[in-house]
Parts: structure tokens; C-alpha cells; sequence
């Protein structure tokens, strides 16, 4: 059974800095794409970042773009989303999730395993 656990979330204010950390058990975790997605209250899910199976492509939405970082440690089954320059808008639940093949993608039917969500909260 695949598994995926978020943590890293919390409360900062504005301009403040957060690292999400998502642990993968259950399947080869550098088989496939992992992605970060957010969801605010009143709101839909929206794509944050992505990330191909080897690292070396990345996929970001606009309004991240130059502040978060995702990457991968595939030796520890886990993928990272540095968030920098936080801002009130970032609040959100962060979701990790799994992706369908290799490569990333910026739809949420591309990912099939979902992680349970972290809290992120920023104060102005």
C-alpha cells in the first residue's frame, strides 16, 4: 500500500521561509513524478511544483515560480518543497503526491497516491 506523509508545515509570517517534507513507502519511489498542490478553504486544489522520477526536470506554477524549490532525495524516498518569500496567499494545506508515470505534470489526474496534507499558514 502506498503511503505518503507531509510535515514540515506551520505557521510563519510574511517573507518567512518553510521546508515540506514528504516520505514515500509502498512502491519504487524513483519509478515515478512526485508533485506538490495546495488547497485554501473556499477554494479548488491548485498545482504548486513538480518533479520528474530522476530530478532533473522541475515544473512550477506561475505564482510559486522563483520562491519554492521542489527537489528529491530518492535514496530516502522523500521530496522536498523549500518555500521562500512566503506570503499571506501562500495559505494553504500542502498535499504531496504521486505521479501516474516519469515525468511531472501540472493536472492533478496525472498523480493516483495522495498524502494526507500539512498546514501552511502565513501571517502579514
Amino acid at each position: 500500500q502506498v503511503q505518503l506523509v507531509e510535515s514540515g508545515g506551520g505557521l510563519v509570517q510574511a517573507g518567512g521561509s518553510l521546508r515540506l517534507s514528504c516520505a514515500a513507502s509502498g512502491r519504487t519511489f524513483s519509478r515515478y513524478a512526485m508533485g506538490w498542490f495546495r488547497q485554501a478553504p473556499g477554494k479548488e486544489r491548485e498545482f504548486v511544483a513538480a518533479i520528474s522520477w530522476s530530478g532533473g526536470s522541475t515544473l512550477y506554477a506561475d505564482s510559486v515560480k522563483g520562491r519554492f524549490t521542489i527537489s528529491r532525495d530518492n535514496a530516502k524516498n522523500t521530496v522536498y518543497l523549500q518555500m521562500d518569500s512566503l506570503k499571506p496567499e501562500d495559505t494553504a494545506t500542502y498535499y504531496c503526491a504521486s505521479g501516474r508515470g516519469i515525468y511531472g505534470s501540472s493536472s492533478h489526474r496525472e498523480y493516483d497516491y495522495w498524502g494526507q496534507g500539512t498546514q501552511v499558514t502565513v501571517s502579514s
